[in-house]
């Protein structure tokens, strides 16, 4: 229930402070006078759009506040936003500033800053803004289908969520389809490619990285075997065995029996002897090493050709799929996985073929459960709407929710429509081509209470809902709104004393003209310096200049105040006529009061 709003430098109005009740709450002045300006106010305070216009003429900033008292439910929302309860109560707050080209606001939560979809989230569970405007709105059909699921409560909505999903993943597979389809040719190229390039890599059999480099060893060592034998027998005549006995080893062997007799004579040179009998078995040891290899060369040019033809594949292979033999490897691996995957591909189209029918299956099944809840939603619908149309002087209507089949969507496969028939004898046709403007209003104030029903947490807001009515079906309205008013806040904007005179708190909307210096008169374009000083021809400039127009508000919280403002509302005059029309109005509505004050005290009478 909204307690309290404030507001500060937002449109006409300067500063403002309002105190609202409980039950049917009502706003009335004469048109233009600003009424609409304070449910602009409360739109605002709630996360709806802002532009500069907003923003009062000579300020820079505007504030609005707006106070509501928190139930079990909302209490455990600000709980889940981490938001602390002042005392049970949400304040909300929203600043705007003047920018450039645009506003910046800053709206806070009991303190706590909040992005707009957080506040959005919060609009919903605080209020339920009504105009007569929707009802252009209420003529099309996805508004009519996004209306029968909210009335369907809790599982049709968990329903229709199942339907988003597996609609999402058909669209999600159609489009994977399409995909793979759409590369087929691409894919077929590309398999030839890779086939080739798999088969040559795998005709060449490689498995080593460094069996290059070995190639070239083994090609020089085969290239000059001749030389190597003739180097061979070379060194191990100088190493070990020669005609002359001027070999290492012999010199060695001849140093050795030297040292020998040396350590006979002193002792301290046995390491050196020991150094020189090393080298002179390390001697003999190369001089075999090097004559068993000497044995082992001979002349091959049938191997020597085959290393050649290997070479220069490798190197080919190099050239064409890395730099080096390990880079050409690790390219093979990765076009055979490819390769592996493309050839592969025709099954995955296939099996991706067989999802999508399966889950265009389930779509069809999930979207016939939800056309099923959404018919008994509608013969609910159908039932409670019809109650509540008739006390709003309409006995005899007709109302039916048609739902016709779809293609399968996002939001099921049901066309859904409202008909609508307002009079005996007439056929149902669609709500569009029925309803007047006067029936629309009634039509869309009774879909309201169908959605209130059983709840008295949301504060319910109507624009201006009875306009262009009178008479029986003004009266009719005044008492639906009164009835709603009976179990939750209403705040309701009217122009009808039938309606007023109902109301369990009542405020009068007026415009006025104050004296105040216009610092930023800059705001204001020529066309509307122009208007104002047309408006108030007769004035000095510099008197001009320092008027300004705002908005008040007055609670009429006495019988008086009351019925001068009905009489005005009744005729626009204060004459006795009008004045005891008025009263007339006041005492009807006591009576209607007291009246279910008696029923309230018996029913509980009853039940205890």
């Amino acid at each position: 229930m909204l307690l309290l709003l404030r507001i500060q430098n937002f449109a006409l109005i300067d500063s403002l402070e309002l105190e609202f009740g409980a039950g049917l709450n009502v706003l009335t002045g004469e048109t233009g006078a600003g009424k609409s300006i304070i449910l602009d106010a409360i739109d605002t305070v709630l996360g709806g759009k802002v532009s500069n216009r907003l923003i009062r003429t000579g300020s820079d900033r505007s504030f609005i506040e707006a106070t509501f008292a928190a139930h079990p439910q909302l209490l455990d929302w600000l709980a889940q936003q981490e938001i602390d309860p002042l005392e049970e109560q949400i304040i909300v707050t929203r600043e705007l500033a003047s920018g450039a080209s645009s506003v910046r606001s800053r709206c806070r939560v009991n303190g706590v800053l909040v992005n707009r979809p957080i506040l959005e989230e919060l609009r919903e569970k605080l209020v339920e803004i009504t105009a007569q405007g929707q009802t252009v709105q209420l003529l099309s059909p996805a508004v009519q289908r996004r209306l029968l699921d909210a009335f369907g409560g809790e599982t049709l909505q968990q329903q229709l969520e199942k339907v988003v999903q597996i609609y999402q993943k058909v669209q999600e597979t159609a489009q994977a389809l399409e995909k793979l389809r759409q590369s087929e040719q691409q894919k077929l190229q590309r398999l030839d490619l890779l086939q080739y390039q798999v088969q040559e890599l795998r005709k060449a059999e490689l498995q080593d990285p460094e069996e290059l480099e070995h190639l070239l060893q083994d090609q020089d060592r085969l290239a000059h075997v001749v030389e190597l034998q003739q180097l061979s027998y070379q060194a191990y005549q100088l190493l070990y065995q020669n005609e002359s006995d001027s070999s290492v080893a012999d010199l060695l062997g001849k140093a050795e029996g030297t040292l020998q007799d040396m350590v006979a004579y002193d002792p301290q040179l046995q390491p050196i002897l020991d150094l020189v009998s090393s080298a002179a078995l390390a001697v003999v040891e190369a001089g075999n090493q090097i004559n068993a290899y000497g044995d082992t060369l001979e002349s091959d040019p049938a191997h020597l050709e085959e290393v050649t033809q290997r070479i220069q594949l490798l190197k080919q292979i190099c050239r064409k799929y890395g730099a080096t033999l390990g880079e050409a490897i690790a390219y093979q691996t990765q076009i055979e996985a490819e390769l592996a995957e493309l050839v592969n591909s025709e099954q995955s189209l296939e099996e991706l073929t067989i999802q999508s029918q399966l889950l265009e299956q389930e779509l069809a099944q999930t979207c016939e459960q939800l056309t099923h809840l959404r018919r008994t939603a509608a013969q609910s619908l159908e039932s409670r709407l019809v109650t509540e149309l008739r006390p709003l002087a309409m006995e005899k209507v007709q109302f039916q929710v048609v739902i016709s089949p779809a293609i399968p969507n996002i939001h099921g496969a049901d066309l859904v429509q409202f008909h609508f028939s307002p009079n005996p004898g007439e056929p149902l046709q669609p709500l569009a081509a029925t309803a007047s403007g006067g029936e629309m209003s009634r039509f869309l104030l009774a879909l309201k209470a169908c959605f209130t029903e059983g709840s008295s947490q949301e504060t319910l807001i109507f624009d201006e809902i009875d306009v262009g009515v009178s008479g029986k079906v003004a009266q009719a309205i005044a008492d639906k709104l009164h009835a709603l008013g009976l179990n939750q806040q209403v705040l309701c904007i009217t122009h009808q004393p039938l309606v007023a005179a109902l109301a369990d708190h009542h405020f009068r909307v007026d415009k006025q003209v104050i004296n105040e210096p216009l610092e930023k008169l800059d705001h204001l374009d020529k066309s509307s310096k122009s208007d104002q000083s047309h408006e108030l021809n007769g004035l000095e400039p510099e008197a001009v200049e320092n008027l300004r127009t705002v908005v008040r508000v007055s609670i009429l919280d006495n019988q008086d105040k009351r019925q001068a403002e009905l009489a005005q509302l009744a005729g626009g005059t204060l004459d006795n006529d009008a004045l005891s029309f008025a009263a007339s109005l006041l005492s009807q509505a006591a009576t209607k009061r007291d009246g279910e004050v008696i029923s309230t005290l018996l029913s509980k009478t009853k039940k205890s």
